[in-house]
């Protein structure tokens, strides 16, 4: 399931990414262009605004109640059944977490400093 979270739901965004699911978050985007992205990329809205209950064809939301995360965390695993997966994303960037490579293969590619530590 991939995710798109609004303004207010950064740390819930993070902690999602840090678990494995795909979820964007732009602090500065409009309800406009979340919906937009929520569509073209098929993902779930996650929101903390009431307002989203009043546009029509709207299905994919889950209006979040609480102010906490690790209790907004629970809420949006209850209420959408989710699973842990294995693999992390990037808290940052949400792009996927590479596994451990050997420490010859990149020798050349970066700083000596950074090498030999």
């Amino acid at each position: 399931m991939k995710f798109i979270a609004d303004a207010m739901l950064g740390r819930l965004a993070r902690w999602l990414r840090l678990l494995g699911f795909d979820t964007l978050y732009y602090p500065d985007i409009s309800d406009s262009n979340l919906l937009k992205t929520a569509r073209q990329q098929e993902r779930f809205i996650l929101t903390r605004d009431t307002h989203f209950q009043g546009f029509r064809n709207l299905n994919e939301y889950l209006l979040i109640k609480s102010n906490n995360t690790l209790e907004q965390l629970l809420e949006v695993k209850k209420t959408l059944d989710l699973k842990i997966v294995d693999a992390g994303r990037c808290v940052r960037c949400n792009g996927m977490l590479i596994a451990g490579i050997e420490k010859k293969s990149v020798r050349g590619l970066v700083p000596e400093h950074i090498y030999v530590q």
